[in-house]
């Protein structure tokens, strides 16, 4: 079992959701977040001084997934969040990491079936 963490651009949530219902991965968490990579945030005015606003809006993917499942998510995060051919910075980061254990709580079911 995984636990698939992507930070992707909020405009291409729609997109990635269509992209891994196609793979048949139905069941995420969404969460909003603020982060800043390469791009470096952005700049704005206040009261006539540029300030930086370093925190960009990002959204959090979290997807716990089998094993055989995650190179399918892997690709279809990837397909749904690229921009253009080659992407752009900006597009985000995924994450895999290992997951011990996954409990149910309705019915207690614990692992793979957890999920």
């Amino acid at each position: 079992m995984k636990l698939i963490i992507a930070i992707i651009q909020p405009g291409k949530l729609d997109s990635i959701k269509e992209a891994l219902r196609d793979v048949e991965v139905v069941r995420m968490t969404v969460l909003d977040c603020q982060g800043f990579g390469r791009q470096r945030g952005q700049t704005g005015s206040f009261r006539g001084h540029d300030v930086g606003m370093n925190l960009l809006r990002k959204i959090q993917l979290q997807i716990a997934v089998n094993e055989q499942f995650v190179e399918p998510t892997v690709a279809a995060i990837t397909a749904g969040g690229r921009s253009g051919d080659d992407g752009e910075i900006g597009d985000g980061k995924i994450f895999v990491l290992p997951m011990d254990d996954c409990i149910r709580i309705r019915t207690g079911e614990r692992g793979q079936e957890a999920i």
